[in-house]
């Protein structure tokens, strides 16, 4: 290609009919799906089509000109030294396997003038011009991934502001091209030993990692992570049960016993017994979200406030638990006064809100780019990764609701005003519950069987209050307690905390996703006071997915499947696994309330059975409507009927 006239633009004439024929399918795919999905106007779709193709045009502008003028580029030098070779081949030994055997032979191309010509026609150079005119392309190269990794840098430091930040699908292609061109240059530098330099590279890598110096985990914002290491918590058998103890557990239940008692005064007068409803949510991203936040609204209304007053407990995994949490804030602002319309649309409306792109672009411009960004918060810093940037991004679409400690709520959930959340996760060293309430939770961390085994007593649960009490607790974000509960693996990065050894935190889903050991547990617990002092007991619980109807069954055999099953079973049927094990647990809770447990639930049933809204962060218009509208679904309104009912 070396010896062709205007070598750049054979290049990119012979190479553009497959990303030609690309843009026409995406334009195709784009279109359809913003019709049929998001529900665009006509006029936005072209103005959206429009403005792809004007930024696309401008930008092969910019590098036509820059590319054609290469020879007069300012920093050619610099970047001429950067792309020879020859001081690695000092280092290196080349041998005779360094011949290009994965090179495809090309017997004619198009020329500038859209004529095909035959190769054998080029006219004869010497391998030394070739040689350099290839050098200058490999120059242009490294300058084109130059300029990429510091775009994407840049931006980075900006992800905070939403006009700066580009769309996911666009910071992955650059991120992609940088990926291309680091994997180009090892293979034009290296050679055959391009192998030998990527283990080099994951060696280097992980010796950073291992030291610290790189740290791929993330934190959770507004904890204390300044202690010195000998004063952190000990996170091991033996100190778990000196610090979740028999008395420390008789403490707390009998403190959430004077909660309860709180509650039943704000309620009734007349020593009568109210209803008491114990909510339990989904998880399941966005669309659990919104869900969730559906459901609890509209029966709020409804019963004219009736759900949120009657209720003393709202837990569960994940996405669930973010519309929860913004249910509950949305309470907390109307009885301040700051709010009016507690069931103004617009709150549906920013519960939906994307958080993809945030992650996304976050992911691409900042952890693999740039993992030393560091923020101030609350007189730490802290790193800034892409889970910093769903917290943000999560502020910003509740208009700043969930922008608070969880030690917020506190006096209001003591005096029995707002239900109590517990924001759950899994810790993935040993498998245990971390549980995250701004009121003591003691009673929970182990089951009642234990509490007459003092020498052994198994401890599968932790309350995150009290086992960090020296560690500012109270201080932690709310956002950063539901991103714990919904780190999603590999797409939200583990949490650590502060203790020894590091405590990783992810998914609640992990161990339960319904919500149904804590919720469990809980009524277990308070037993006799519910006895003594409730009337029916109502267990709500709101699920993203049908009961009866968990994953679809099929029947191929192929080798593809013989292969993966027994690797991916686990995971692609985990949510079936646990909501099997629910029926069965649903058998034996009445049993301990006397027969006065009601199960009220209410789960999203899409119009077509076949497309169900994506387990996603992201929601389409299409898949909104869908969610809004099942509460009609008619087995959803006869549970509704039956919940109004019990609070009657």
């Amino acid at each position: 290609m070396g010896a062709a006239r205007q070598t750049f633009v054979v290049f990119c004439l012979n190479n553009s009919l497959i990303p030609l024929a690309f843009l026409v399918f995406y334009s195709f795919m784009s279109i359809d799906y913003q019709s049929n999905n998001e529900h665009t106007p006509y006029f936005d779709i072209f103005r959206l089509q429009l403005g792809f193709y004007i930024g696309f045009i401008f930008i092969l502008i910019l590098s036509f000109a820059y590319f054609f003028q290469a020879g007069r580029d300012l920093i050619k030098t610099v970047l001429s030294k950067i792309a020879d070779p020859s001081p690695i081949r000092q280092i290196v030994p080349y041998d005779s396997l360094d011949f290009e055997l994965d090179i495809i032979r090309a017997d004619s191309y198009l020329t500038e003038n859209i004529k095909i010509a035959h190769c054998s026609e080029l006219e004869n150079y010497q391998p030394r011009v070739l040689t350099t005119i290839l050098r200058r392309h490999h120059r242009n190269a490294i300058f084109a991934t130059v300029f990429s990794f510091l775009l994407l840098l840049f931006l980075g430091i900006f992800m905070d502001q939403p006009l700066l930040r580009i769309p996911a699908g666009a910071g992955f292609l650059i991120f992609f091209s940088i990926m291309m061109g680091l994997v180009g240059a090892m293979k034009y530098f290296l050679k055959s030993w391009e192998i030998m330099g990527w283990v080099l590279i994951m060696f280097f890598v992980s010796w950073l990692v291992f030291h610290q110096f790189l740290d791929l985990r993330s934190i959770a914002y507004g904890l204390d992570y300044r202690q010195p290491e000998k004063e952190e918590p000990v996170y091991e058998y033996e100190n778990l049960k000196q610090v979740f103890n028999v008395q420390q557990y008789q403490q707390d239940k009998k403190a959430e016993e004077d909660r309860l008692s709180i509650w039943k005064t704000n309620l009734t007068r007349d020593n009568s017994k109210p209803p008491l409803i114990v909510i339990s949510v989904s998880g399941g991203g966005s669309r659990a979200a919104y869900w969730v936040f559906r459901v609890l609204q509209y029966i709020d209304s409804v019963s004219n406030g009736k759900l949120t007053t009657n209720t003393v407990l709202v837990t569960g995994a994940s996405g669930g638990m973010i519309g929860a949490s913004y249910w509950r804030s949305l309470h907390d602002e109307y009885q301040d006064g700051k709010i009016k319309q507690l069931y103004d649309p617009r709150y549906q409306e920013n519960i939906g809100k994307d958080l993809l792109n945030a992650i996304i672009f976050s992911f691409v411009s900042v952890d693999a780019i740039s993992p030393f960004n560091k923020i101030s918060f609350s007189g730490h810093s802290y790193s800034k990764d892409r889970g910093y940037a769903m917290e943000q991004e999560i502020i910003q679409n509740t208009d700043g609701l969930l922008n608070k400690s969880i030690g917020h709520y506190t006096p209001k959930v003591s005096k029995g005003l707002l239900p109590q959340i517990i924001i759950n996760g899994t810790i993935i060293n040993d498998g245990r519950k971390l549980m995250i309430s701004s009121q003591p939770i003691a009673y929970l961390t182990r089951p009642v069987y234990s509490l007459s085994d003092t020498a052994n007593p198994p401890i599968d649960a932790i309350d995150f209050c009290r086992f960090f009490k020296n560690n500012t607790p109270e201080n932690l974000r709310i956002t950063s307690a539901l991103r714990m509960n919904a780190t999603f693996p590999y797409i939200l990065p583990v949490v650590k905390l502060p203790s020894q050894p590091r405590i990783n935190i992810m998914d609640a889903g992990l161990r339960d996703n319904f919500g149904m050991e804590v919720s469990t547990r809980y009524l277990y617990v308070m037993r006799d006071w519910i006895e003594k002092n409730s009337g029916d007991v109502i267990f709500l619980q709101i699920r993203d997915t049908r009961e009866s109807e968990i994953s679809v069954a099929k029947d191929e055999y192929t080798l593809g499947k013989e292969a993966s099953d027994p690797i991916f079973v686990i995971q692609n049927k985990w949510e079936s696994f646990q909501s099997y094990y629910n029926g069965y647990v649903k058998d034996y809770i009445p049993h301990f309330l006397n027969n006065k447990l009601h199960f009220i639930t209410l789960q999203y049933v899409p119009r077509e059975l076949k497309k169900t809204a994506a387990l996603n962060f992201h929601l389409t218009q299409k898949e909104k409507e869908d969610l809004y509208q099942s509460i009609y679904y008619n087995e959803n309104q006869l549970q509704i009927d039956s919940l109004l009912h019990l609070l009657q």
